[in-house]
């Protein structure tokens, strides 16, 4: 199963090492708190897979991602399938290479209540989800949001932090359905490659959704 839920619920997110060192013992809003202070840009490496409602889980995916405040994002899914996710600022766009199709939509519709934005805007947490400490769990500190949305994406969603940096979150869909993401390898700040955050569409690949003239794309060839 290829998963777009997760990636898409980044849209907007920066994370790295934590600035500020937290005290043995602290709580997960503490540790998120340090975790999210002075950063521009992250990259890090992740490997995640899904669980349904019946406990079983699916196969996992790995790859590499990239962020940057305050809007841009790539998902660079490598095993066992290729999968890249570019959000511009203006739209997100995912390519498929052995489907030889890309897709195209507003990057404003899934930035709602993204969980993760908290870690750029934490005025936001409070606003937008109902925050709950969830205690400790495989070494983890564990911080629970529930969005205050009238229709959420999902049914809540778990960040889990060591004394450094966010290493696990969780998310658990309308369905049962759970989503376990781990990070690994975060670097803070760095000087992210030039075109990071562009991506054009390669010649003859179907390309479906927002067509309008802002969006960047080559006309479908047979």
């Amino acid at each position: 199963m290829r998963v777009l839920v997760f990636p898409l619920l980044l849209l907007g997110v920066v994370a790295a090492h934590a600035a500020d060192v937290v005290a043995p013992g602290s709580s997960a809003r503490a540790r998120m708190e340090a975790f999210s202070n002075d950063l521009h840009s992250v990259s890090a490496t992740f490997s995640q897979r899904v669980i349904d409602a019946n406990g079983r889980a699916g196969e996992e995916s790995s790859g590499t991602l990239a962020l940057e405040a305050p809007r841009q994002f790539r998902w660079q899914t490598t095993a066992p399938y290729q999968q890249t996710i570019v959000a511009d600022g203006t739209r997100v766009w995912v390519y498929e290479p052995d489907l030889e199709q890309v897709s195209v939509r507003s990057q404003s519709s899934e930035e709602a209540h993204s969980p993760l934005t908290v870690l750029t805007d934490l005025a936001q947490l409070d606003r937008e989800f109902t925050a709950s400490e969830a205690g400790t769990r495989d070494g983890l500190e564990w911080l629970k949001l529930a969005s205050k949305a009238k229709e959420p994406e999902f049914e809540y969603a778990e960040l889990g932090f060591d004394a450094d940096a966010l290493r696990e979150m969780r998310f658990k869909d309308q369905l049962g359905n759970v989503t376990e993401i781990r990070f690994s390898d975060w670097q803070r700040n760095p000087r992210l490659p030039a075109g990071t955050f562009t991506f054009t569409p390669p010649k003859g690949v179907d390309v479906v959704g927002d067509l309008d003239p802002g969006a960047q794309v080559f006309p479908i060839h047979d």
